[in-house]
């Protein structure tokens, strides 16, 4: 077996509904059930224009040489329809990963339900336009290599948080967080419930009966002096 340059075919999957039903979550609200601690970088930002405010597929991982496409390329061969195809760059920003041709065939053709790229796209006009759920770092006219070697369907790692193949991935205009598959049902019942109450609170802000208690409870736990007075310099 050939460690780095190698496909795996297979991977687990989650349940379709389950994928539904955290289409209807915005991505902060499940991220507050998971204790903050898996949102991808905030620099892997929307560029699509989706008229769907929420993007939710299981993951298909590629782990890219940086700059290269090559597997990037099989993965969109792979993917089936719903999939969030996730592409781990080491970090590199010096090359783009994909362009509109790519975009266009991704959507159209695969109809894949999203792309995460850890790293630049090009042709950003047009495909910030598309009704297209792609998430990237920015935007370069340097073109990929198509060289390899990679991996695809493998653990990787996106914006300081780790993938494995099946996970769900959910993004909206916040950005990506990444839903362990085996804790996915666990998860959506905890944010269901998170969301309503979060729900009250907006509205409690809005009309005023907003409980700012926990502010000053907070600070006094923390023996945070209070000065009534000015900072003297």
């Amino acid at each position: 077996m050939s460690v780095g340059n190698r496909v795996f075919l297979k991977r687990n999957l989650p349940d379709k509904d389950i994928i539904e039903a955290f289409k209807n979550l915005p991505a902060a609200n499940v991220a507050d059930t998971m204790s903050r601690l898996c949102a991808l970088n905030s620099e892997i930002k929307l560029v699509g224009s989706p008229v769907s405010p929420i993007m939710a597929g299981p993951a298909l991982t590629v782990k890219a040489r940086p700059g290269d496409n090559l597997m990037l390329h099989k993965a969109l061969d792979m993917a089936q329809e719903g999939d969030i195809i996730v592409v781990s760059n080491e970090g590199d920003r010096s090359q783009s990963l994909m362009g509109e041709i790519m975009a266009a065939y991704a959507k159209y053709t695969k109809k894949v339900g999203g792309i995460v790229l850890d790293g630049p796209i090009r042709d950003i006009k047009e495909i910030s336009e598309m009704d297209f759920h792609l998430y990237c770092t920015g935007s370069t006219p340097g073109g990929p290599y198509k060289e390899g070697p990679g991996e695809i369907n493998v653990p990787i790692s996106i914006g300081n948080i780790a993938v494995m193949p099946g996970d769900i991935i959910l993004g909206d205009a916040d950005g990506v967080i990444v839903i362990p598959a085996k804790y996915a049902e666990e998860i959506l019942q905890a944010s269901i419930e998170y969301a309503k109450t979060d729900s009250a609170k907006v509205e409690a802000a809005k009309n005023g009966t907003a409980n700012r208690n926990w502010v000053e409870e907070s600070l006094k736990k923390k023996s945070t002096e209070i000065i009534d007075g000015y900072f003297e310099y």
